[in-house]
């Protein structure tokens, strides 16, 4: 765990990858979800976000 926060720290790709990846899918979980319509509302927000981040952190260094 602790190696997982000094990739976020040190900005290497890995860590920084499965955060937006988590991003993406906690989005897609918010947009399929049929009771809380905030979680919608926000849900393309949220995948919109962790998409954008992919692409960013895409060029990191490994």
């Amino acid at each position: 765990m602790s190696g997982f926060f000094k990739g976020l720290i040190g900005l290497r790709r890995g860590p920084w990858e499965m955060l937006a990846s988590a991003l993406i899918a906690v989005g897609v979980v918010m947009l399929m979800q049929p009771f809380v319509l905030t979680l919608f509302t926000w849900s393309f927000t949220v995948t919109l976000t962790g998409t954008v981040m992919f692409i960013i952190v895409s060029h990191f260094r490994e």
